[in-house]
């Protein structure tokens, strides 16, 4: 049963993912485009599993809530396969300062949401 939770969850993640991607169009990276839809959600990932460990700590969040929410929706839809291959894709175009922001900004906007998030609703 555990598998199907995160199988259910994963497939959500990803077409949740899909939908950002057609929200948020790929730029051309050659041309030092800013990757906002990986961006954006690989943000709202960090955020929302913030949230579900919150709740998971209190003892609000089920082991099937956890296979379903953590592990298979932010994982389906977060992306850090895409990520490593936009910045390289950036660095390999000559877009040496676009790389650079992108994975700065991506890491600590990620590490600092997620912070965020455990500190406003905790006292972490």
């Amino acid at each position: 049963m555990n598998l199907l939770w995160v199988f259910l969850g994963g497939g959500l993640g990803a077409v949740t993912r899909y939908g950002v991607a057609l929200l948020l169009p790929a730029p051309s990276l050659r041309e030092g485009g800013f990757p906002w839809g990986t961006f954006g959600a690989n943000l709202l990932a960090c955020i929302l599993l913030a949230f579900g460990l919150v709740l998971m700590t209190r003892g609000q969040l089920g082991r099937p809530a956890q296979l379903f929410l953590l592990t298979g929706f932010c994982g389906g839809f977060s992306t850090f396969s895409t990520f490593a291959a936009e910045v390289l894709e950036l660095a390999h175009a000559g877009q040496w300062a676009v790389a650079a922001v992108y994975l700065l900004v991506s890491l600590v906007t990620g590490i600092v949401s997620l912070l965020a998030v455990l500190y406003w609703l905790t006292d972490y």
